[in-house]
């Protein structure tokens, strides 16, 4: 690794550390209703409640804000949906876009609803500027404050004691979205537009190209269906291509909120890769910055809100260590390439690795440790989003954010369920550590006891479930084979890496899966909805548990859950669960494509 890579990361990661306690410190007097915090949307919020017959001084029971979630989320995803099915006779389709098919449209809506932003379509092809703004870009907002609002209520049941309420769903949502996801999207959308990023609601533009460009394609008959000869080959014809259709509209406000809020959905098929979503080295840094920034900064707003900002550090610690060290392993492996396609020197003897690095499917603009560093971030966020293919990644590179995903989206994570779903993982560390010495655990002064574990059991192990069951489904069954365009360990590892990331709301996808069929957009919209809801609830329950608890002071026999020792234990929690669950499947896939790889040098 050279040193202009170390720099740039260490950058990247200081600057990332650095945000971390302003901006949480913000968000912690945000949800504390702190009334010096944006005083000039006061009255916006009061009349958003009045409107909605919204109530923000009653609270709710760990059930009824759990109902109020469930049904707000199904209700926007059904809107998602409708958009998408009657799009073509709706205004604001400049390219008269028509509705898109039933499986597709329930994909996603799904996704979006979901937080999790898989996209099995192309933006510029299939949705238009409405379903984009209205129906993507809005769910892109609440997605996110839904998951920072579940966090929210699972701080307070560890701030309350002997209570039976854990907050207002609208006003956590609410406060989410206009206090804190909405002031930063505007900030970073006109930034954005400043780098050239699109920000239009005209129609796609063509222009002429310098070179006409000559081509094949099918030949159609009236009927529009590809003409055949008398042995059954297709007939071609020749095509020249003088201009080009450039797609446009208006990108920067959802790629705003797409990365601060840990969505990902790009506004066009190849998402941060386009010139025109992702144009120069500040868009990306900015772009790739806003996918970790709030679910660092949350850390520490965690442990405003409980009163002792070193728990905070400690979880940040154990991300960020995580974090670092597969990024150190990720871009020296894409640097060095594929040693089967070792460099010829001037004398003709092989060079030990391949000249340039892995540059397949990677911006020239961005580079490798760019490409390779944006892939560790958005896979330990539950983003998705990309500015390189995944898919081109050498095997061991490209399972390093399949890993990430795996184990739980909890390196960082999304906006809210990255820190909920770390904190799971706490109480099970402490949970063990008090089987160790004979105590009951405790965790920031709650006993944690056999409820909290059963509902900590289900949220850890309901995505390793989903994953594993549906790629088993999907290499057993014809319609999920033929999707699979390429044989043997890599054709597994694609579609290891589609259950993997939408068991866990990532998004993000190894190209060359077609994905959207009947099949796997029906699978991987379920995959999304257990593996979103069935772990919001179970925190929510937590939440209502340990709010009607007392707190007990701390004993000689209390671990601290601020040490070094216990950012190990965390740590080693957290990879031991993801090592048992997909340990055994990632050796049928990245690391037996990798042995092949070495074979085939060897050869």
């Amino acid at each position: 690794m050279t040193g202009n890579s170390l720099l740039q990361i260490a950058i990247y990661v200081i600057t990332l550390l650095m945000l971390a306690k302003p901006l949480g410190g913000y968000m912690a007097r945000v949800y504390q209703g702190e009334s010096v915090v944006n005083r000039w949307l006061a009255p916006v919020e009061g009349l958003i409640y009045r409107l909605s017959g919204v109530n923000p001084r009653q609270e709710m029971r760990w059930t009824h804000y759990a109902i109020a979630l469930l049904l707000f989320n199904l209700v926007g995803a059904l809107m998602v949906y409708m958009l998408q099915r009657f799009q073509g006779a709706l205004p604001l389709n400049p390219q008269a876009l028509p509705g898109v098919t039933p499986d597709s449209s329930f994909n996603t809506a799904t996704s979006f609803a979901t937080n999790t932003n898989w996209q099995g379509y192309g933006g510029e092809t299939t949705m238009s500027y409405l379903t984009q703004m209205l129906g993507l870009t809005v769910q892109n907002f609440v997605s996110a404050a839904t998951g920072m609002a579940v966090l929210v209520a699972l701080i307070r049941g560890f701030v309350r004691r002997n209570a039976d309420s854990i907050g207002n769903f609208w006003v956590d949502l609410t406060r989410s979205t206009l206090h804190i996801l909405l002031p930063l999207s505007v900030i970073l959308a006109i930034v954005l537009v400043s780098q050239g990023v699109v920000q239009t609601f005209g129609a796609y533009q063509t222009v002429s190209l310098n070179e006409s460009v000559t081509y094949e394609q099918p030949k159609l008959g009236d009927d529009g269906q590809p003409l055949k000869d008398e042995s059954g080959a297709l007939i071609t014809e020749k095509v020249v291509a003088k201009e080009q259709t450039i797609a446009v509209g208006p990108a920067a406000s959802q790629i705003a909120i797409k990365q601060l809020g840990t969505n990902g959905g790009g506004f066009f098929n190849v998402n941060s890769a386009h010139p025109l979503e992702n144009p120069t080295p500040l868009s990306n840094f900015l772009e790739m910055l806003s996918i970790l920034l709030i679910p660092a900064a949350l850390c520490y707003t965690f442990g405003r809100m409980v009163g002792d900002t070193r728990q905070g550090w400690a979880i940040l610690a154990a991300m960020t260590l995580v974090f670092v060290t597969l990024v150190f392993i990720a871009v020296p492996l894409e640097q060095e390439g594929n040693p089967a396609l070792q460099a010829l020197s001037v004398d003709q003897a092989a060079s030990s690795q391949q000249a340039g690095g892995n540059m397949e499917g990677k911006e020239a603009r961005f580079g490798i440790v760019n490409s390779a560093l944006w892939a560790v971030a958005t896979t330990a966020a539950s983003n998705g989003s990309v500015n390189a293919m995944h898919d081109s990644f050498t095997p061991i590179g490209g399972m390093i954010p399949m890993w990430l995903m795996q184990l739980g989206e909890v390196i960082y994570g999304g906006v809210g369920s990255g820190l909920y779903g770390m904190i799971v993982f706490a109480l099970v560390a402490v949970f063990v550590a008090g089987l160790m010495i004979g105590r009951t655990p405790e965790y920031l002064g709650k006993k944690i006891e056999a409820f909290e574990m059963k509902m900590s059991a289900i949220a850890i192990l309901i995505p390793p479930l989903i994953v594993l069951v549906g790629t088993a489904l999907a290499v057993m069954v014809d319609a999920g084979k033929a999707s699979v365009f390429n044989p043997g360990a890599h054709g597994f590892s694609e579609v290891l890496y589609a259950f993997s990331s939408a068991g866990n709301n990532n998004g993000s996808a190894f190209a060359g899966l077609s994905a959207n069929t009947p099949f796997y957009n029906t699978a991987l919209g379920f995959a999304m909805l257990f593996s979103r809801f069935w772990l919001a609830v179970p925190v929510l329950a937590i939440a209502g548990s340990l709010a009607s608890k007392k707190v007990i002071p701390a004993g000689p026999g209390t671990l601290p859950t601020h040490t070094p020792l216990f950012v190990v234990l965390l740590i080693g929690t957290v990879i031991i669960v993801g090592a048992l669950a997909f340990f055994p499947v990632l050796a049928l896939g990245p690391v037996a494509e990798q042995v092949q790889m070495i074979a085939a040098q060897s050869i």
